[in-house]
């Protein structure tokens, strides 16, 4: 394993990032100071989740590989997966199907999991299967498992789409009765909350939370007993007030005695997701100019940091190093139109400060890139950035 690991390592470390992370996440020069925030980049889920998938490749040298869908939400590493000869069973780069599968065949799991009826369609073909789903994840399974077994509906605060939550859903369906319903907003959940109090109109409850919820879903039934669980990379601050409201309404409508029957929850915020939300809210307080954002567009956590950048400054969430396209324009995700857009006048005048922040699923190596990138804008070379990051002295910069 320590072969592989030093594989991944050479793939992805940085060592300017590690050098400025080590002496105070401060690097100043030329009129340029970028601050990283203190936890940022590749959580140890990811880590295995990769290293495993490294691994699967070098024992299993003769036999096919296949994974489900994405390792992990960052096309750069995907494609680093791709070039490893696994192929894709699922999603839109698909390039094999799973009824193609032999016994001999190897298959990976992602990071997130994968649905029960996928994986039982590959446990059907026989095959050897890699296993990288995160153990925060499964925790959230196993409380989703116990609410159906309760005869409890999971009420799931996260995006339906995402490959998390459809395998968390799966698991919340138990041995068949179960029920979930999967909100991602307030006002998502304050229309359930007024449900729940009031009742209302069944058809338009089913038709706005279309894809949301499981079949036979029925909101005049399923909503006696709930309990609530999240996407793992969902803000914790959001979901906290999502399961604050909903035991609210459970308690409006049947008195706090019953409240405590028919309510129930549990944290499954992912320990890393909280680090990283946590180190930038910490970089947030001090003055900055801007804030790039850097790591897969479909990466929730990363969409996340993004939001949270947004409410205090100007703020990029930007792919890698090739968008930051001139000192006039940049390149970066808009979350409101959920495309790329380019920004122009972006980068003020020296001397600014920029922050730098990344998700769980962005490796080191891009955090560098775009790091470098920022300086050659303003005439640095990476030579002087190495120069500088080797006798950084990690004294706080003040404006």
């Amino acid at each position: 394993m320590t072969a592989v690991q030093d594989q991944v390592e050479a793939h992805y470390r940085s060592d300017i990032v590690d050098k400025v992370r080590r002496t105070g996440s401060i690097l100043s020069v030329g009129g340029v100071t970028v601050r990283l925030a203190k936890q940022f980049g590749f959580c140890y889920g990811v880590e295995r989740a990769i290293d495993l998938a490294y691994a699967a490749r070098k024992v299993f040298a003769d036999r096919r590989l296949f994974i489900v869908g994405e390792i992990i939400h960052n096309p750069e590493v995907n494609e680093q997966i791709s070039s490893l000869g696994i192929k894709n069973l699922t999603g839109t780069n698909k390039q094999a199907d799973i009824s193609d599968l032999k016994p001999e065949d190897v298959v990976i799991l992602p990071a997130f999991g994968t649905e029960v009826s996928i994986l039982q369609q590959i446990k059907d073909r026989g095959c050897q299967i890699v296993d990288t789903t995160c153990g925060d994840v499964m925790s959230v399974w196993k409380r989703v498992r116990k609410y159906a077994s309760e005869s409890a509906t999971s009420i799931i605060h996260g995006k339906a789409e995402h490959e998390e939550t459809k395998a968390t859903s799966s698991r919340a369906l138990g041995d068949g009765k179960g029920h979930y319903l999967v909100v991602l907003t307030l006002a998502d959940t304050d229309y359930v909350c007024s449900y729940i109090r009031h009742g209302g109109n069944k058809e338009e409850f089913l038709d706005k939370f279309r894809g949301a919820y499981s079949a036979g879903f029925d909101p005049d039934v399923h909503l006696r007993t709930i309990g609530v669980a999240n996407q793992t990379t969902m803000l914790r601050g959001e979901t906290e007030e999502v399961q604050r409201r909903i035991q609210k309404a459970v308690a409006d409508r049947d008195g706090a005695e019953l409240a405590s029957r028919n309510f129930r929850f549990f944290d499954t915020i992912c320990g890393a997701t909280q680090e990283r939300q946590d180190a930038l809210r910490e970089l947030l307080e001090v003055k900055m100019d801007l804030l790039l954002v850097v790591g897969g567009y479909n990466s929730s956590n990363t969409s996340h940091l993004a939001e949270m950048g947004e409410e205090k400054l100007p703020t990029y969430f930007v792919l890698n190093a090739s968008r930051l396209i001139s000192e006039q324009e940049i390149r970066h995700y808009d979350l409101h139109q959920r495309g790329e857009v380019v920004a122009h006048n972006w980068l003020p005048p020296n001397p600014i400060v920029v922050g730098i922040t990344a998700g769980a699923s962005c490796p080191n190596n891009l955090i560098e890139e775009t790091l470098i990138r920022l300086f050659q804008l303003r005439g640095i070379n990476e030579a002087q950035l190495i120069a500088e990051a080797n006798g950084v002295s990690g004294k706080s910069f003040t404006r």
